[in-house]
């Protein structure tokens, strides 16, 4: 799983296609360059929309393991004070 910190690097080499995309139309466009500048950033974007999704359904899974864990604690040990209370 990536993490946090190479969607750094991925918003580095987006920021050095922008320039160059913005170099490219400043400087008589290359239409067939503009499409690769286009599907490199396009293809970069959805590496760090994985990432973030990937890292979102990570915590998303812990919390619900922990608040689960939390509420089975709770019931427990509910549970066993009320047993020893009828016993």
């Amino acid at each position: 799983m990536a993490s946090i910190k190479d969607v750094e690097q991925v918003a580095d080499d987006l920021e050095s296609l922008v320039g160059n995309l913005r170099s490219e139309l400043q400087n008589g466009p290359d239409f067939e360059r503009l499409v690769q500048i286009a599907d490199e950033i396009s293809e970069h974007a959805d590496q760090a929309a994985e990432t973030f999704s990937s890292v979102n359904e990570t915590l998303v899974s812990r919390i619900g393991e922990l608040s689960g864990s939390r509420r089975g604690q709770k019931s427990g040990g509910q549970s066993k004070a009320k047993a020893q209370a009828s016993s």
